[in-house]
């Protein structure tokens, strides 16, 4: 089945490439700077065919076995799916409030009324406050 769905070849440095072009990803296979070790790289294969620098890549010592290498294999795949994934679209329902189109000038009208309310709020406090030292003072 993989030589059916798949392209392997050895790439330039000399190392094993497998290209999906089905799923747009690869892998290759190298050897790693020390002996016993194995150098795991996985990328995107990009429109028109040419392929993307590696995402992710690993090392796996080749005595751990098939089956750590397959999940080696695997999680940078998935890593390389989840990097090339669209952004969630946004939730439906309410929008951010940073995302509403905003109305030319009304902010600034809104934001004058409210200074003038508080200031007219502090100024009544002072004269209620002044209002009540002088009554109480004459007595």
């Amino acid at each position: 089945m993989l030589w059916r769905r798949h392209t392997v070849y050895r790439g330039r440095a000399g190392e094993v490439v497998i290209r999906g072009e089905h799923v747009q990803r690869w892998i290759s296979l190298a050897p790693a700077g020390r002996e016993g070790e194995i150098l795991l790289r996985a990328g995107r294969i990009l429109d028109g065919g040419t392929t993307a620098p590696a995402r992710s890549q690993t090392v796996v010592p080749l005595r751990s076995g098939t089956g750590e290498l397959a999940t080696a294999c695997r999680r940078l795949l998935a890593e390389t799916a989840a990097d090339a994934a669209p952004p969630a679209p946004a939730a439906s329902g309410r929008t951010k409030r940073s995302e509403k189109p905003r109305r030319p000038g009304r902010r600034g009208r809104r934001t004058r009324l409210a200074s003038w309310m508080i200031l007219a709020c502090v100024a009544g406090a002072i004269v209620l406050y002044a209002y009540g030292t002088a009554a109480t003072g004459t007595r």
